[in-house]
């Protein structure tokens, strides 16, 4: 298996690792909700999934979101089907360490937790999250859909306008159509509410989002 050599450029298509057609194992019930971390999920419910360094810390921060039904972290945005977390992190594979986010939007909003997102981590980095450098600790938004993509666009817009007045870089968060998700390898899955001592990577840039935005 040969990897990618620059882990600060995203890899060509052509140049992915091929991956497996083998899905990843997923364990049936959330460690810390009790509820499953794969579809059919109830109706009415949405998803989204959040790319904001690694994926332990980001995962956390979501499972305590009152109106989130479940998490799970996992790679999207590449291009090697099924990959593992080495090839992730080789920067092999195009992929960003990601969660699944699904919620309740009669509980809470799409835009509420893209405040959350968005303060949590420092989406003006480019392909790294404070010490962790590559491109698979790159801030994305992958959305389900045209409603999603307008509210993100936004979000972002937004933010990106307040940091720049402040001094701060614009936001380089990546958002585009959720193509695939797949899950990680089980025990990254709610990793801290494992390992409580576990290690956590909030880049955040300590900067409110606009309370009138």
């Amino acid at each position: 298996m040969r990897l990618f050599a620059d882990r600060s450029r995203m890899i060509a298509p052509e140049h992915a690792l091929p991956g497996r057609a083998e899905a990843m194992p997923v364990p049936e019930r959330h460690e810390v909700l009790g509820t499953p971390l794969k579809p059919p999920f109830p109706e009415g419910l949405q998803e989204i999934v959040l790319g904001m360094g690694c994926f332990w810390g980001g995962e956390e921060i979501f499972w305590q979101v009152p109106g989130v039904y479940t998490t799970a972290v996992g790679y999207a945005g590449g291009h090697t089907p099924n990959p593992s977390y080495e090839e992730v992190c080789s920067g092999s594979t195009g992929h960003a360490e990601v969660v699944l986010v699904v919620f309740d939007p009669g509980e809470v909003g799409l835009h509420e937790l893209l405040v959350t997102f968005f303060e949590m981590h420092d989406p003006t980095q480019g392909y790294r999250q404070g010490n962790d450098v590559g491109t698979q600790y790159r801030s994305a938004i992958y959305y389900s859909d045209e409603s999603q993509r307008a509210e993100a666009e936004r979000a972002a817009a937004t933010y990106s306008a307040h940091l720049q007045a402040q001094g701060y870089d614009a936001v380089t968060t990546e958002i585009a159509p959720l193509r695939d998700f797949f899950y990680a390898e089980p025990y990254h899955q709610q990793y801290l509410h494992k390992v409580p001592n576990g290690y956590r990577c909030h880049a955040s840039t300590g900067i409110p989002f606009p309370a009138a935005a």
